[in-house]
């Protein structure tokens, strides 16, 4: 990924509220390894439910704000992140709903799906087993897990046009 300023960010949402952009607390810009990443996802300080996704799209940057569901899954289980598509157990893995943009997110419709709890899928790729942490595979996996997250954003935007 491309590094990225506070002021890119705040200018690229397409689904947050004024009060969102308002109150966002934003990660340690200054401390990523921007050339280890495919998105910069983080969840807020101060509203810990919320969080957030961040991806270059060509020269466009796209934004947009999660929420995570308050239930957890059962204990014990395995579960699947929908972007980095990662087996991990079920506490790390969360319901994280998108608000469409537009009229259909002002007036309340969302979108879910499961993603790592912490947002960071990036990371989550890189651990792991050497044969499954080649550049080849990370290449791989990188790439099928930004074309997972580009199909979220077209869902979530395309739904402005409806």
């Amino acid at each position: 990924m491309r590094p990225v300023t506070e002021e890119q960010i705040r200018g690229s949402f397409i689904n947050a509220t004024a009060d969102e952009l308002e109150q966002m607390h934003m990660p340690g810009l200054h401390e990523m390894v921007w050339e280890e990443r495919e998105f910069l996802g983080w969840r807020d300080l101060r509203a810990p439910r919320r969080g957030y996704l961040t991806h270059w799209r060509g020269d466009e940057l796209v934004s947009f704000v999660v929420h995570a569901s308050q239930a957890t899954m059962r204990r014990g289980i395995v579960a699947m992140c929908s972007l980095c598509h990662s087996s991990q157990p079920s506490t790390t893995v969360r319901m994280f709903s998108a608000r469409f943009a537009g009229e259909r997110g002002r007036r309340g419709s969302t979108m879910g799906t499961y993603i790592c709890e912490s947002l960071s899928c990036p990371y989550v790729i890189r651990r792991g087993p050497a044969y499954f942490t080649t550049p080849e595979e990370l290449e791989r996996r990188g790439g099928a897990m930004l074309q997972r997250l580009e199909r979220i954003i077209d869902h979530v935007a395309d739904e402005a046009r409806r």
